[in-house]
């Protein structure tokens, strides 16, 4: 009888230890599981159709700028195709590298982009040649739309058109000012071209971001410069400023009875290029299907409406339409800074 018992009790022992090891072996495999989210790498890819988790967008500037905006508006509509949320991240500072050294530091599985302007590629590594990353590091995946931005000036400039301003400043050679967002910004560049294709001498004086410049320019202490559209227009129905041309290579769909500069000076374009950056090896397909939701996305008229609110006009390009464009724009910069001499760092 007390061996009948004592066996039962081994068996009990043994029953217990089998289920207390299953309990383990559950709570490991949940934990890995749970493990397999930003960071896992390739072996989610493996085992869940993509997208299996929230996906992240981190912004370069910070939330209300114009990367900002439009990663939201796109987002908000891609989410809906895709089945997962998009989560917006804002990481301003350095120039976009705070960003990028987000991006980098996740896995290349298809969860974790960038979106910002073209500066990242085109002009940064030339301002600072010591940045964290380089083009390798990263691969276009969606270009999402353009931002033109607008040459405007004082009411006090006696100039309504753009031929007028171009006449007005090389008649005062060196007298006038114009104001931008920051040394080697799209707004900086657009006036140097400007003033390099008409052969224009007027002083520089940066700003730190439109919301130093453009009241700038509404109080006179500048006589130009360069923003967006939605910056400027208030202002401009109001008779505070005179908006005068484009900076894109046509006209724009927000002010088409504007010229374009690119109408006096040939292959001009400095629009600002705003798209989705992915990290070196993210998979081709998840980058197909970014590129394709966001394509869609460019043709839904609430969409089209939201941007043209503030000022942006929908591309939903894929990621060859965005590299030729980052290509274009940094080849274009490069040999603007070189034959011009400005120096942006």
């Amino acid at each position: 009888m007390n061996r009948s018992i004592a066996a039962q009790g081994a068996a009990l022992a043994r029953a217990k230890g089998i289920a207390r090891r299953a309990a383990l072996g559950a709570a490991l495999g949940a934990a890995l599981g749970a493990a397999l989210t930003w960071g896992a790498g390739p072996a989610q890819a493996q085992g869940a159709a993509w997208p299996a988790q929230p996906i992240r967008f981190i912004i370069t500037h910070p939330a209300g700028g114009l990367p900002d905006t439009v990663a939201r508006i796109f987002g908000r509509r891609m989410e809906t195709k895709l089945g997962q949320s998009i989560v917006i991240e804002n990481r301003a500072g350095g120039n976009g590298a705070v960003a990028v050294g987000a991006m980098l530091g996740a896995p290349a599985n298809g969860y974790t982009f960038v979106v910002t302007d073209g500066a990242i590629w085109s002009v940064n590594p030339i301002n600072n040649p010591a940045l964290a990353y380089a083009e390798k590091d990263l691969t276009p995946v969606a270009y999402l739309a353009d931002a033109p931005l607008f040459l405007a000036v004082h009411p006090k400039v006696p100039a309504n058109s753009l031929a007028e301003f171009i006449a007005h400043v090389r008649a005062n050679s060196g007298k006038l000012n114009y104001g931008s967002s920051g040394v080697g910004s799209n707004h900086h560049l657009s006036m140097v071209a400007l003033a390099l294709g008409q052969k224009l001498e007027i002083t520089h004086v940066p700003f730190k971001g439109t919301g130093e410049s453009v009241p700038a320019l509404l109080g006179g202490h500048v006589e130009a410069l360069f923003s967006a559209y939605l910056s400027l227009k208030g202002a401009a129905e109001t008779n505070q400023v005179k908006m005068l041309a484009a900076n894109g290579a046509k006209r724009s769909s927000l002010a088409p009875d504007l010229p374009s500069i690119a109408e006096v000076i040939p292959n001009y374009d400095y629009s600002v290029i705003i798209g989705v950056y992915g990290r070196a090896g993210t998979p081709e397909d998840v980058k197909r299907r970014i590129a394709a939701e966001a394509a869609e996305a460019a043709k839904d008229p609430d969409v089209i409406k939201r941007l043209e609110a503030v000022g942006v006009e929908p591309v939903g390009g894929d990621a060859d339409a965005f590299l030729k464009a980052l290509q274009t724009e940094s080849k274009r910069v490069r040999e603007l800074i070189e034959t011009s001499g400005v120096k942006i760092r």
